[in-house]
């Protein structure tokens, strides 16, 4: 039985960052009513105004894909503040939503709730809890875990089935191109942009040594929509495909002109986790399967942030 009918109200939280707008793209092909507010209309951290938000749309289906997002330095130097706004964010979400009878929650987690070190080479779900994060990422990875903690008491009490997406690096236009505080690929395209303009070298962070799994926003949408229709529980996603990050920047290198002669390693700055691999089978299980290269998502996530530098988000 489907869980998106026709007609179905769907809200998409964070619905104007990265995965929203990827995810309110692919929606609107459906035959469904999808509500994406910004942030400037409702302030999630605030319980008054997220209540006021569902009270206004009334979801069937809710994709929380709202957060407080920041790459490696952004969360070491944040800590504090992830903590609180993301635990706020999610239980305001959660909870309105079993006030609204909402039907099915796909709530968006993160790779960096699996422990570190790693307890495997291939992460399960059923690994999440075996030990405490990474330290660069400790206070975004407990909100999410207590996000996961929180979907799976209201399933057991109150009925109301979720997928909690453990997701691996996503990127592509609309994402947050900041140089100091954002992911790993928005922030390097912001940087061979800049050097590129400038005809300065570039200096990347680490030693380009670490290893990812990276997916593109619209191969993200197509995931998040089998999950919402089959899936349960908690799940990994990802393309199913592990780069080191010099394969990011010898990809960028090449798109932005400057070549890998312009690149030096920063080798002060810090790499994160050496490597993160994810078992992707029960994605994969559902149908999916990413349609998208890595040369060719961070060739169109580049000529997007050069075509609409003005607006991008920095």
């Amino acid at each position: 039985m489907s869980v998106i009918n026709k007609g179905s109200r769907v809200l998409v939280t964070g619905g104007r960052g990265l995965v929203g707008h990827g995810l309110r793209a692919r929606l609107n092909d459906m035959d469904v009513e999808v509500f994406a507010p910004g942030s400037s209309e409702y302030d999630l951290t605030s319980t008054e105004q997220t209540r006021a938000m569902f009270d206004k749309i009334r979801p069937d289906l809710v994709f929380h894909m709202a957060a407080r997002v920041y790459g490696i330095m952004g969360n070491m130097n944040n800590k504090g503040l992830s903590i609180y706004d993301n635990v706020m964010i999610n239980t305001n979400v959660v909870e309105c939503s079993r006030r609204a009878g909402v039907r099915k929650v796909v709530a968006m987690g993160s790779g960096c709730v699996y422990p570190y070190p790693p307890p495997a080479e291939r992460l399960e779900e059923n690994m999440m809890l075996m030990g405490p994060p990474h330290h660069s990422e400790d206070s975004y990875a407990h909100s999410k875990r207590l996000l996961y903690a929180m979907l799976e008491a209201y399933r057991y009490q109150y009925g109301m089935d979720y997928v909690f997406v453990i997701s691996g690096n996503l990127y592509g236009p609309y994402d947050s191109f900041d140089i100091n505080n954002g992911h790993v690929i928005p922030s390097l395209v912001h940087k061979f942009y800049t050097a590129a303009q400038k005809g300065e070298k570039i200096f990347p962070w680490g030693t380009g040594k670490a290893k990812r799994d990276f997916t593109y926003v619209s191969d993200v949408a197509e995931a998040l929509i089998l999950m919402m229709e089959y899936g349960s529980g908690a799940m990994n996603m990802g393309s199913g495909n592990v780069n080191a990050i010099r394969d990011l920047i010898e990809i960028l290198a090449d798109v932005s002109g400057i070549g890998m002669k312009s690149v030096e390693f920063d080798t002060t700055k810090p790499d994160g986790q050496e490597y993160r691999y994810y078992d992707v089978s029960k994605l994969f299980d559902l149908g999916f399967r990413p349609k998208m290269s890595l040369e060719e998502g961070i060739k169109k996530t580049y000529n997007w942030f050069s075509e609409h530098y003005d607006i991008a988000r920095k």
